[in-house]
C-alpha cells in the first residue's frame, strides 16, 4: 500500500468517510466561533478576568457532569447522542449569531450561551470519541481514524481563525457565528447517511448509574497506564491549554496588533497541530507513543516559556507552530493508547474521563490564568504555565518504563507485538510434548 494510502486507511469505511467530510466542513466553524467569541469579549469588557470566566463557563460542565455523561454514553445510542448534540450546537450557533448581528448581545448573554454549549460538549466528546471505533470497520484502522481526526481538527484550526480574522475586522463577530450555524447541517446530514452495522457494547439499563461510574473510576485508578497518562493530560488542561485564553490579550497588547494578529497566531498554532496530526497518521503502529507524550509535553511547555519571552510578531509566529505541534501530539498520542488498550464496554467512561482531563481540568486553568495575567501580567502567566508543563512531561518520562511493562500483554492480544506473541508461542511449542 503506498504511504498516502496508508495514512488515510481509515477512509476506506464508508461511516467514518462521511463523518470526516462532515466534520472537516462544521469544525471550520467551530474554529470562527472560538476566535469571535474570544475577541467579542475582549472587545465589550478589555478585562482577562473575563476572557478567563467565558472559557470558564464554556468548559466546566465537562469537569462536574462529565463522569457521569460517560456512564449515559456507554448506555445510550451514541449515534444519536451525536445527532442530538449536533443539532443543539447549530442552535446555540444561531442564538449568539441573531444577538450580535442585532449588536444587543452582552457579556451574560456570552456566559449563558457558552456554558449551553459547555453543557452540550458534555455528552459530545465521550460519545464522539467512543463512537470512532463503530466507524471503522477494521479495528487496526483505529489509530489511524484518531490521527484522521486530529488532522480533521488542526486543519480546520489553520482554516478557521485565518478567516474568522478577516470577518470580524471586515463584518464583525456576528457573521462568524452565523457561518459556524450552518456549517453544522454538513455533519448532521453525514450522521443521518450512516449505516451502522458495528454493534455497540452498552451498559445494561439495570445498574445504577453510581455502581457504574463507581466501575469506570476503579478501572481507571488500578490500570498505572491510563491514571499516567490521564494525570499527565490534566496537568497539561491546567496550565498549558489556558494560554488561548491569553492570546488575544497577547496579540493586542504585547504584540500590539488586532484581530487579525490573533487569527494569524492561532492558525500559525494550527500549522504544527496538523503537521503532528499528519506525522501520527503516517505511523504504522502505537509503538513508541508513550515516549512521544513525553517528548511533546516538554516540547510544549518550552515553546510557551519562549512564547512569553517574545515581543516580536514574526519571533511569536515561529514559536506558535511549535506550541501547536506539542499539544496536539501530546493530546492525539494519548487518546490513540487509551482507545487502544481500554475495555470496549467502559470505553465512553473512560473517553469521558479523559474530556475531564482536557477539557475538564482548563476551565479551572482558564479562571485563574485571567485573574494570574490581570496582577502579573500575560507573559509571566504564558511561562509559568510552561515550566509546570516541562515538569509534568519529566514524571511522566520516569513513569514510562512501569507503563511499558503494562501495556505490552495488551498489544500482544491485539497483535501489535506480533513478532513477540510468535516467540511466546514458539516456546509453548517447545515445552509441549508432541502427539504419537
Amino acid at each position: 500500500m503506498a504511504d498516502w494510502a496508508f495514512a488515510v486507511r481509515a477512509l476506506r469505511s464508508r461511516n467514518y468517510r462521511l463523518f470526516f467530510g462532515g466534520q472537516s466542513v462544521s469544525l471550520i466553524g467551530t474554529w470562527m466561533t472560538r476566535i469571535a467569541t474570544s475577541w467579542l469579549v475582549y472587545r465589550l469588557t478589555d478585562s482577562p478576568v473575563l476572557l478567563g470566566i467565558v472559557s470558564f463557563t464554556g468548559q466546566v460542565p465537562a469537569f462536574f457532569l462529565g463522569p457521569v455523561a460517560g456512564v449515559w454514553v456507554d448506555r445510550w445510542d451514541r449515534h444519536r447522542v451525536l445527532v442530538s448534540t449536533q443539532v443543539l450546537s447549530m442552535v446555540q450557533s444561531f442564538a449568539l449569531a441573531v444577538l450580535a448581528l442585532a449588536h444587543i448581545i452582552t457579556i451574560w448573554e456570552i456566559i449563558l450561551l457558552s456554558l449551553a454549549q459547555g453543557l452540550i460538549n458534555t455528552f459530545d466528546m465521550p460519545a464522539r470519541q467512543a463512537f470512532v471505533i463503530q466507524m471503522v470497520e477494521k479495528r487496526e484502522d483505529l489509530g489511524n481514524a484518531i490521527a484522521l481526526n486530529s488532522s480533521m481538527v488542526n486543519a480546520s484550526r489553520l482554516i478557521g481563525p485565518a478567516i474568522a480574522g478577516g470577518v470580524i475586522a471586515y463584518a464583525g463577530e456576528g457573521f462568524c457565528f452565523l457561518a459556524d450555524g450552518i456549517s453544522y447541517i454538513a455533519v448532521i446530514v453525514s450522521l443521518l447517511l450512516m449505516h451502522i452495522t458495528v454493534a455497540q457494547a452498552r451498559a445494561p439499563l439495570s445498574r445504577r448509574v453510581l455502581q457504574e461510574l463507581n466501575e469506570g473510576w476503579r478501572y481507571i485508578v488500578d490500570s498505572v497506564p491510563i491514571r499516567s497518562i490521564l494525570l499527565n493530560l490534566a496537568l497539561l488542561g491546567l496550565v498549558g491549554m489556558p494560554y488561548t485564553v491569553l492570546m488575544p490579550i497577547f496579540a493586542s497588547d504585547i504584540l500590539h496588533g488586532g484581530p487579525h494578529t490573533l487569527g494569524f497566531l492561532m492558525a500559525a498554532s494550527g500549522v504544527g497541530a496538523l503537521v503532528s496530526a499528519i506525522s501520527l497518521a503516517l505511523r504504522r503502529t502505537v509503538l513508541g507513543l508513550g515516549k512521544m507524550i513525553a517528548i511533546s509535553s516538554a516540547l510544549f511547555g518550552v515553546s510557551l516559556v519562549g512564547l512569553a519571552l517574545s515581543r516580536w510578531l514574526w519571533l511569536s509566529l515561529l514559536l506558535m507552530p511549535v506550541t501547536g505541534f506539542g499539544m496536539m501530539q501530546q493530546m492525539a498520542a494519548s487518546n490513540t493508547i487509551l482507545q487502544t488498550i481500554v475495555q470496549d464496554e467502559k470505553r465512553g467512561r473512560v473517553m469521558a474521563f479523559y474530556a475531564v482531563a482536557f477539557l475538564g481540568m482548563a476551565p479551572f486553568g482558564s479562571l485563574a490564568a485571567g485573574a494570574l495575567a490581570a496582577r502579573v501580567g500575560t507573559p509571566a502567566t504564558l511561562a509559568s504555565g510552561g515550566v509546570f508543563c516541562v515538569m509534568g512531561s519529566i514524571w511522566f518520562a520516569r513513569r514510562l518504563p512501569a507503563i511499558r511493562e503494562l501495556v505490552r500483554p495488551i498489544y500482544r492480544q491485539l497483535g501489535i507485538l506480533p513478532e513477540l506473541a510468535m516467540g511466546v508461542q514458539q516456546a509453548s511449542a517447545l515445552q509441549t510434548p508432541p502427539e504419537d
